[in-house]
């Protein structure tokens, strides 16, 4: 309905321009019509006067040109009347024209000195005055002038009621036009396109019972009609082939698996049960700085699980974090989304800011995320965050339950360490649930999580859940031990199961991936490049966000170790590393920040033919962050260590070309799988360097050799597939 308003708004615009334009013309018309008209009658009177006056005018006394003047000066429209010598000074004046006024006495002189009438308009106690001078002739001797004053306000009053009555005829047609104009587009253009976008949307969505009712009296589009029912019926004819073969293809799962048929898979294995993502993080953020918009957060997990859920439909229950997420979701704090096309429902759980505070800042992010991944920042546990981290997670719960009140057997899948305790509390009120939880980060060793206060309760909150999966059979094992030496429990070292009051959760491993090859193809012709005026023939790029489990500073000095031992690439290398701002809020991570830009600064004035580290410190889309993967020789991955790492999957999928090199931490999941990397210790400097120089002197065909196998590894194994494994996982147990 916006462009509607656009359109007749443009309508008015265009309408007035042109009212303003012609009333401009009639009113200049008419004044000049007016002004004729005014100093027509004052030169015919002014004639007539000079018959008088003239004849042996040096001798008349003053009495009798004074007689004259007052004679006419009643007369209607006359102001007055002025006569003046030849020298300006004036001999016989009206009482209502004062004769020594400059301006009035100039208009006299110029008559006499050009010996012609001269004319102008005055303003004179708040009237407009006309004044017309004529020269007074002795024989062939100019000696005097004739000053004629008449009132001319009532041309300012024509010109006033011509804008005046145009623009009220203007209001009224314009008006009514607009009126006009909008249920004309609206039902000759904006109805018939907006059925022939359902049209093509249900035909998309794969919704044959839209069907074509709408569009088949649509007279003006009955040619573009005739051919998007073709396309429309293509596509569902399409779609319709597509499941077919999905459908016999189910149960091959070393075929290629894509976005259709794991949806074909999911209403297979599950019929009518719904799935229910459960997550800390949402999948849109919308933010309001004038207008209310929406973007995809920096985040593996929601890379990851957002196209599963978009295929197969569904609820995600997730912490609504944007300034306007409560202005945009309905009464049950619902939304449907993707934006631009919906797929599935987003329900959102709101946080006070100290729930916010002690349960993701301060447990979550503060104790149990350095604590996964052994960086180095000693991880904090306070009483109060554990309080709010309870408190949190039973909010969360309650948000489940209220979801899934009325559906049988439903599938709850949860994400990540911030929801450690819901699988329990599920459980507990819905034991006909299925649920599952999904640990996105490294499990660390028995030891090291032996270091939380409350592991107790985190492993028996874990254990609620039917399935239990990590990235790696590593984390598996550190999973199954720290039950071992924390909880009394029975453990089955070959079906991996660890049964606990009764409950039975099977832990297994399950590498999480991308939607190869549905990730953006975007082309990029250098002009990203270009943008960013870099002109050097070797590239690089690295794609993190600010955690300090990236290695940056670790990358940094591999970097500046490159270019200090092999200085034929100083002025012709340069590295782009996107840093995506995350947890700011969080001290750790602020003096992290710090540190890292004070070292690009460093680096970077080493270096003086040119910059070589490109430091990108802001959110990027995911088609921005593809271009950039296709420009560059090489992508470094420096985790410490990390649950998997997507990036370098991302970047294996966006080189359609096979081309480029991934050189890749060992201390990433990733490594166990992208086996044709160059694998790194990001910790060894000097092996980082030389990593740098191998990728950029790698020859074209050991390139496409390695970027082939990657290719065919992240290909064989995508995300779709991983989430068909965990729904066939579930559903065998549940």
């Amino acid at each position: 309905m916006r462009q509607l308003f656009i359109a007749v708004f443009a309508i008015i615009v265009i309408i007035t321009l042109v009212v303003v334009v012609f009333t401009a013309d009639q009113a200049y018309r008419e004044e000049q019509r007016l002004h004729s008209d005014l100093k027509q009658r004052s030169t015919l009177l002014s004639e007539s006067l000079k018959e008088s006056i003239e004849p042996n005018f040096i001798n008349k006394p003053d009495q009798q040109l004074q007689y004259l003047v007052n004679k006419f000066e009643a007369e209607e429209r006359l102001v007055g009347m002025n006569i003046y010598d030849n020298k300006a000074n004036p001999t016989a004046t009206s009482s209502s024209l004062t004769a020594n006024i400059p301006q009035v006495k100039q208009i006299a002189a110029d008559a006499m000195d050009q010996d012609q009438n001269a004319e102008d308009f005055i303003q004179l106690g708040g009237r407009k005055i006309y004044l017309l001078a004529t020269p007074l002739h002795n024989e062939n001797s100019v000696v005097g002038a004739l000053m004629i004053a008449q009132n001319a306000g009532y041309i300012d009053t024509r010109l006033e009621e011509i804008w005046k009555n145009n623009l009220v005829r203007f209001f009224i047609q314009s008006s009514l036009l607009s009126v006009a104009s909008l249920l004309l587009i609206y039902w000759v253009i904006y109805k018939p396109v907006r059925n022939l976008q359902e049209l093509l949307r249900s035909a998309r969505t794969g919704n044959p019972q839209k069907n074509l009712q709408n569009v088949s009296s649509l007279f003006f589009f009955k040619p573009l009609v005739k051919e998007v029912t073709s396309v429309g019926k293509s596509l569902i004819e399409a779609r319709s082939a597509a499941s077919e073969e999905a459908r016999l293809r189910m149960e091959q799962l070393d075929s290629p698996w894509t976005a259709h048929r794991l949806k074909e898979y999911s209403k297979d294995i599950l019929g009518s049960r719904p799935i229910i993502v459960v997550s800390n993080r949402e999948p849109f953020i919308h933010t309001k700085n004038g207008n209310i918009n929406y973007y995809v957060p920096a985040s593996g997990m929601v890379t990851a699980i957002e196209p599963l859920i978009n295929a197969c439909g569904g609820t995600w229950i997730a912490h609504g974090s944007g300034n306007a997420d409560k202005l945009v979701v309905d009464s049950e704090d619902k939304i449907k989304v993707p934006p631009d096309d919906p797929k599935y429902t987003l329900k959102r759980v709101w946080l006070t800011e100290q729930e916010e505070k002690g349960y993701y800042l301060g447990f979550s992010n503060g104790g149990l995320w350095p604590l996964c991944h052994i960086a180095h920042v000693r991880p904090v546990f306070k009483k109060e965050d554990w309080e709010e981290y309870k408190k949190v997670n039973d909010k969360f719960t309650q948000a489940i339950l209220s979801e899934i009140k009325n559906q049988e057997k439903p599938v709850i899948f949860i994400q990540d360490f911030h929801l450690s305790l819901v699988p329990k509390m599920i459980k507990q009120t819905r034991p006909d649930a299925t649920v599952s939880i999904f640990w996105h980060t490294p499990w660390p060793n028995e030891e090291i999580f032996s270091v939380c206060p409350w592991k107790k309760e985190i492993l028996d909150g874990i254990l609620g859940a039917d399935l239990v999966g990590f990235h790696t059979l590593a984390y598996c094992h550190n999973f199954v031990d720290s039950v071992s030496k924390e909880l009394e429990s029975l453990i089955d070292v070959e079906q991996f199961s660890i049964t606990r009051n009764n409950h039975t959760s099977h832990i297994k491993p399950f590498p999480i991936s991308i939607p190869f090859p549905n990730g953006p193809q975007s082309k990029d012709d250098g002009k990203i490049l270009q943008g960013l005026n870099i002109k050097t023939k070797f590239v690089g790029v690295g794609v993190d966000r600010l955690d300090y489990t990236k290695g940056l500073l670790e990358k940094i000095k591999g970097i500046e170790i490159f270019l200090k031992n092999y200085p034929q690439y100083q002025g012709n290398f340069t590295f782009i590393q996107l840093a995506v701002p995350s947890k700011s809020k969080i001290p750790a991570y602020e003096q992290f920040v710090k540190e890292v830009d004070r070292e690009v600064d460093r680096v970077n004035s080493l270096f003086k033919k040119n910059k070589p580290i490109i430091w990108l410190k802001k959110h990027h889309t995911q088609e921005e962050i593809y271009k950039f993967y296709k420009v560059a020789q090489f992508c470094l991955v420096t985790s410490l260590h990390d649950g998997m790492n997507l990036v370098s999957k991302e970047f294996v999928a966006a080189r359609d070309d096979k081309k480029g090199v991934l050189i890749l931490s060992q201390f990433t999941g990733a490594a166990k799988e992208l086996k044709d990397a160059i694998i790194i210790n990001p910790y060894d400097a000097v092996e980082t360097a030389n990593a740098i120089k191998t990728a950029l002197e790698m020859p074209v065909m050991e390139q496409v050799k390695r970027m082939s196998s990657l290719r065919e590894m992240v290909k064989g194994y995508n995300i779709y597939r991983w989430f068909a494994e965990i729904l066939k996982t579930m559903t065998l147990l549940g």
